[in-house]
């Protein structure tokens, strides 16, 4: 199973492009020909970037769009079709992340982050799916992280919320792919952009030989996704931890990452 391949009236949705790992999907997309959607909130953002990328000679739009909201998120399939396009690959990338103890987090800031990590990529995933399906050709990958596969004391919120949707993924991964569409989760490590760029997060206490660069973790994640795979976990030192993770006993874990990043 590939990729969709470019064509004039296609595009690969991205959300989260002003940034990161969404602007490197979209540079790495452009360069092999795909006409890629930019949707974020940071509008001049989102035109530098086009702005980088029109030396590749396809066809970039802009759409501003806060998907914490759902009426604007609703609103993505009609002002797609009245550009003229179809999703052929939808990148579910935008978030942001939490840290410190919960019980003095900002409340505002949790839910706004359970609104945009795990209600706006189910609401994207099931707009978009369906037309895939009918066509029996699609990809849509999942920004999660590796930080879903166990719960992490001092960024409760984060990991949970990846942890839903790394959970979602699955599920539907192996729903579609009967289908001739693909629905991967991407599981990074920390990877070095904004998201984690503030003094007190726990994450910034990772060492930095467990960091990843944006445009590795993308490289891995169109090579999955091409193959359909399901999980796509970038790195080699995830790789061995990954399993770790998610298997070690929660009475032995929890304590030794909560003293950690305490």
């Amino acid at each position: 199973m590939a990729l969709p391949l470019p064509h004039p009236s296609a595009t690969v949705l991205i959300t989260g492009a002003s940034s990161g790992i969404g602007a490197e999907f979209a540079r790495q997309l452009a360069a092999a020909g795909h006409g890629v959607t930019l949707v974020a909130r940071r509008v001049e953002r989102m035109q530098e970037l086009a702005d980088e990328l029109a030396p590749a000679g396809v066809r970039i739009e802009i759409l501003p769009c806060d998907l914490t909201d759902p009426a604007a998120r609703a609103g993505l399939p009609a002002r797609l079709e009245e550009l003229g396009l179809r999703v052929d690959m939808l990148v579910n990338n935008a978030g942001f992340a939490t840290g410190g103890p919960f019980h003095r987090s900002d409340l505002e800031a949790e839910l706004d982050q359970v609104r945009l990590l795990c209600e706006a990529p189910v609401d994207r995933t099931r707009r978009f799916l369906a037309p895939m399906v009918d066509r029996g050709e699609g990809t849509i990958v999942n920004v999660t992280s590796t930080a879903g596969m166990q719960p992490l004391p001092h960024s409760a919120g984060y990991s949970a919320a990846k942890a839903h949707l790394l959970t979602f993924t699955e599920a539907v991964h192996a729903e579609v792919g009967r289908f001739g569409v693909t629905v991967t989760a991407l599981c990074p490590p920390p990877v070095r952009t904004e998201l984690f760029d503030k003094e007190d997060h726990p994450v910034e206490r990772m060492p930095g030989f467990t960091w990843l660069d944006a445009d590795e973790v993308v490289r891995a994640a169109l090579d999955g996704a091409g193959r359909g795979k399901r999980v796509v976990v970038p790195g080699a030192l995830a790789r061995i931890y990954s399993p770790v993770a998610r298997l070690t006993p929660r009475a032995v874990q929890l304590p030794l990452v909560e003293r950690f990043f305490r």
